[in-house]
Formats: C-alpha cells, structure tokens, sequence
C-alpha cells in the first residue's frame, strides 16, 4: 500500500470513530467508503495476473571508458489480459549513473513496448546492468506489486586507448645484432636446422648429411627473422601511484599501457 492508500485508511478509521462518538450516520457511511477503498485495490492489485517478458540488448557490450552505450528494454505482454499502468526501473551501479524509470500505459494483450535508455562510466570495470523491476499500480495511486525479473547482463568499460604515431627505428636495429635474420635451431657448425621431406618440396633443398644420418630424405628449413618484441610493465603498487577514481596515475597508466600495446 502506497504512502496515499494508508493516509486514505487513516482518515477513515478516524471518521469511524468521530461517527460512532458522534452518533452521525451519514459520517460513518462516508468512514466505510474511505476504508473500503484502499483495501479494494488492495485487492485488486494482488490478484493481477499479468505474465511479462523481458529481454535486454546492449550496444555495444564492450565501450571504452567515457563513451556512451544504449540500452533497449523489450515488455512482452504474454497474457490475453491487458496490463495497467507500469512503473519499470532498471538497476544500475553508481558507476553508470542513475537508475533509469519508466511509465508505460497498459499493454494489451500480446502487446509488445520498447524503451531506450544511454549509459556512460568514467570507470574501466565490469558493471552489472539489470535486473529490471515493474511495479504495477491501480488507477487511483493506493497500492502498487513490485516484480523484478531475474535476468541480468554486464557492460565491460576499457581504458581509454589513445591513437599514437608511428615511431621508426633508428641505427641498426633493422639490419644488424639480434634483429638479423637467423635459423630456428642449430646443434652444430655441421648440422642445420632441418625437417622431414615432403611431397613438394625442392630436392635442391635437401640436406644429403642429415639424410645419411636419418635414413630418410631430410630438407633444410627456411630461415626465419628474428621477431623483436617488448614487454610492458606496469607498476599495480598503490604506493606507487597518486589520486583516486579516473584521475589518478595508475589510471592514467593503464590508459597508457593499452594505448602502447
């Protein structure tokens, strides 16, 4: 029962008792009207038998922090009696904003409605989004049913990845020392890096030594360049770093990190 169906209540057992003290018939019939109303919806909101469906889209699932997502709510009315007023609210963390409401005017039977809503986060995380809450009211405000639904989805933020300029190598990093190019294995001064013959390959590439050894046809391998890599490291201490929230280094860090990787 809702703030205005109890005040409602109250005046009319009030009016009950002023009508009984008072000997007013005409007063105590006025009390039973305002009692019985209330308690009627009551009544009827508790034997409501609507059978709704809900499904959840996000676009995009995956955003990078700042940027905004949209959100689509779909009411099926599954019942062949049509919905009254609904009240919808979609639970949402901090992080995201604030709690999205919606008034829908009834349903009808195998009625469909759709609404849309945007959600943005400073923060990088996984964020919960959902479940959705209706609570059905009656048409005077005394009483409403609140029912969640049990279905939820997650929203994933990203760090901030920020487009940087192509950087070229100097001195001899492309054309010497251990960027040039070298076998995948070697045993030995007389041994190269070889692999059973198949069907196909070029006999000029077959290694007679490895071959005697073997017993079988033995080809070379081709050489391949040394792939020049870096490791990122990032410094996760809290001592390490300064601020809080989306304003501090270590996020500034993280940002980085993506950015450069």
């Amino acid at each position: 029962m809702t703030t205005r169906g109890r005040c409602l209540l109250a005046a009319g057992l009030a009016l009950a008792l002023s009508a009984v003290v008072l000997g007013q018939r005409d007063l105590l019939r006025a009390a039973v009207f305002l009692v019985a109303l209330p308690l009627a919806a009551v009544w009827l909101v508790s034997r409501t038998r609507y059978r709704l469906s809900c499904t959840r889209a996000l676009d995009p699932p995956r955003i990078e922090a700042g940027r905004p997502a949209a959100v689509r709510l779909r009411l099926d009315n599954v019942s062949r009696l049509p919905s009254g007023v609904l009240l919808m609210e979609d639970a949402l963390p901090y992080s995201l904003g604030g709690r999205p409401r919606f008034v829908l005017d009834k349903i009808e039977p195998r009625g469909v409605r759709e609404v849309t809503y945007s959600v943005s986060s400073d923060v990088r995380g996984r964020f919960p989004v959902g479940p959705l809450s209706v609570r059905l009211t009656d048409p005077f405000g005394l009483c409403e049913l609140t029912r969640s639904f049990a279905s939820a989805d997650e929203l994933v933020v990203t760090p901030v990845v920020s487009a940087l300029p192509a950087v070229r190598l100097g001195g001899d990093w492309a054309s010497g020392g251990e960027s040039m190019a070298r076998s995948v294995s070697s045993s030995g001064t007389d041994d190269a890096a070889t692999r059973e013959y198949r069907h196909g390959d070029d006999l000029r590439k077959v290694h007679w030594r490895s071959t005697a050894r073997v017993g079988e046809l033995m080809v070379r391998r081709e050489e391949q360049p040394f792939q020049s890599r870096a490791t990122l490291l990032l410094d996760s201490r809290a001592a390490a770093h300064r601020g809080d929230g989306p304003g501090s280094s270590f996020e500034w860090a993280v940002s980085a990190v993506a950015s450069i990787g």
